[in-house]
């Protein structure tokens, strides 16, 4: 033990004197989350809408007006409404409005459209919408279908009463605040990036520099050499998540909606995790830029694709819908999530803490087993 702790402090030291190092491990998380949390957007905003009404009557414009009122759509300014009209002169069709990218959706009205509204027949509107992005036009199909329906019913259009009501009551994010969704899983991106990120380095620039030749002919094991380097980092990596976490709730105004000990139990075995991810690239590399080289596309693909942190995992095909449970941030987000959205404690996220330890111990084991292969081959 004391040798372990021999190693932690040597470490710290050399972290603390590396300034560089020691200035990038706090403020590159800090500049994460703010691209994070303020670029990341599930839900697509002011889309671009072009409306060409033939009615030209209260109705109609009353409608134009529920379009543009919404959040969703963007409202042209009057210099984008001549700039329009100049375009538009020298288009054959609707469709090469949306060909040539000047909006995403192009709602036309009808001329009888009034007249067939108020003798009580259908009046059908034609809408364009650009599809190249599958998610946006679903929202927008969504968008146009909702705005419609409210329009009937505030304007008394209805024909007759509908006989089933839903009374929708939304569940953990009344306020439906992407921030309460998004940040959570944020943390486990950053903390997933940054320990192992720093600790592959570490390891990486001591067999760079040749100094892990001496630790080969010291008597010093490799599990005391790699539990020290571990609990340095273990350390490092508790005081970005403190900061993140501090800077997440002054920010976006995120609370916990469970007792912390789930989340601080989570946090540190999730950090042991990342820690020992690095321990494993940085024995593997060379240098230090091959760790970088390694880390990176690890983590990232690892983030985006098999995390659920955007995009729900049921959506992975077979075979790919087996690598997530491998995973440790798969495990990591339900529990940030639980902590800050859902609140349900230990019985929702008991699982995840043991798969966590799981991983934990085949990494560090992974990363131990290949240390001790390289001292016998030096």
């Amino acid at each position: 033990m004391q040798r372990i702790l021999a190693q932690c402090n040597k470490e710290l030291v050399q972290f603390k004197r590396d300034r560089l190092t020691l200035g990038l491990a706090f403020i590159l998380p800090l500049i994460s989350l703010f691209i994070f949390g303020f670029a990341i957007r599930l839900e697509a905003q002011n889309i671009p809408l072009y409306i060409q009404d033939f009615a030209q009557t209260p109705l109609s414009n009353s409608y134009v007006e529920s379009l543009l009122a919404d959040d969703k759509f963007e409202t042209p300014s009057p210099s984008q409404l001549l700039f329009l009209q100049n375009q538009l002169s020298q288009i054959n069709s609707y469709q090469e409005i949306i060909d040539q990218g000047i909006a995403k959706v192009v709602v036309v009205i009808p001329p009888e459209f009034s007249r067939n509204i108020n003798s009580n027949n259908n009046s059908n509107i034609q809408v364009i919408v650009d599809a190249s992005d599958v998610n946006n036009a679903r929202i927008i199909n969504n968008t146009i279908k909702r705005i419609t329906t409210n329009f009937l019913e505030q304007s008394g259009l209805t024909r007759s009463a509908t006989k089933i009501i839903p009374q929708i009551r939304i569940w953990f994010n009344p306020d439906r605040q992407e921030a309460l969704y998004l940040i959570p899983g944020v943390y486990g991106v950053i903390l997933w990036l940054y320990p192992s990120l720093l600790t592959a380095i570490a390891v990486a620039k001591e067999k760079e520099e040749g100094t892990m030749l001496k630790i080969y002919t010291s008597d010093i094991s490799a599990t005391e050499f790699l539990l020290g380097k571990w609990l340095a980092y273990l350390i490092i990596g508790m005081g970005q998540a403190s900061l993140i976490m501090v800077i997440g709730a002054l920010i976006w105004n995120l609370n916990l909606v469970v007792e912390p000990t789930s989340l601080f139990i989570g946090t540190l075995i999730f950090l042991a995790n990342s820690v020992g991810l690095g321990l494993m690239i940085g024995v593997k590399s060379d240098n230090q830029i091959g760790a970088i080289q390694a880390v990176n596309p690890i983590v990232l693909i690892t983030a985006y694709a098999f995390s659920g942190f955007i995009y729900p995992l049921s959506n992975l095909p077979f075979p790919l819908s087996i690598i997530p449970n491998f995973v440790p941030l798969r495990y990591y987000i339900t529990i940030t999530r639980d902590a800050y959205v859902r609140g349900i404690g230990w019985s929702d996220v008991w699982f995840s803490i043991i798969m966590l330890i799981v991983l934990g111990i085949l990494i560090f084991n992974n990363a131990r087993n290949n240390l001790k292969q390289m001292q016998l081959l030096d």
